[in-house]
């Protein structure tokens, strides 16, 4: 199968909310998705798509309070992408979350993994690959880190 990529097609575009939880240590959550759905098995950033008359803000809580039972505060908007997948068009709207209330648990069935790069989880969904690369971009241009 061949692997979309950030790609212009014709089809309309669905919005949809993506949440790039990160840890102070730098990792970051990744979630299965469950079978029955498109790319199940494929591991990618919790969120889903914005709804009519939803903000992004607004449509990344919703998403993130059914699939993982948190409740984020602020998540600014980062980066987005267009993936041309063979089921959708999707238009990909990246909002950086470090901080939220309660723990992420699968509430989908779906499996969770805190990663870091490279990530250890396999196969990834082709519409996070270039979120992996934006955030190898940022450690590489933070420098080294110091400790204690």
């Amino acid at each position: 199968m061949s692997q979309p990529a950030c790609v212009q097609a014709s089809r309309t575009p669905v919005a949809v909310a993506v949440g790039v939880l990160l840890l102070d240590d730098g990792r970051f959550l990744l979630a299965d998705r469950p079978a029955g759905k498109p790319y199940a098995g494929y591991w990618e950033f919790p969120g889903g798509k914005i709804e009519p008359g939803e903000s992004l803000e607004q449509a990344l809580r919703r998403e993130l309070r059914e699939e993982l039972g948190i409740e984020i505060e602020h998540a600014p908007f980062w980066r987005s992408c267009l993936v041309d997948y063979p089921h959708a068009r999707v238009e990909l709207q990246f909002c950086k979350v470090r901080r939220w209330r309660g723990d992420p648990r699968p509430c989908e069935g779906q499996r969770l993994a805190w990663q870091s790069l490279p990530v250890q989880v396999q196969p990834v969904l082709p519409g996070t690959i270039p979120v992996l690369r934006w955030l190898a971009d940022e450690r590489a241009h933070a420098g080294p880190t110091h400790t204690g």
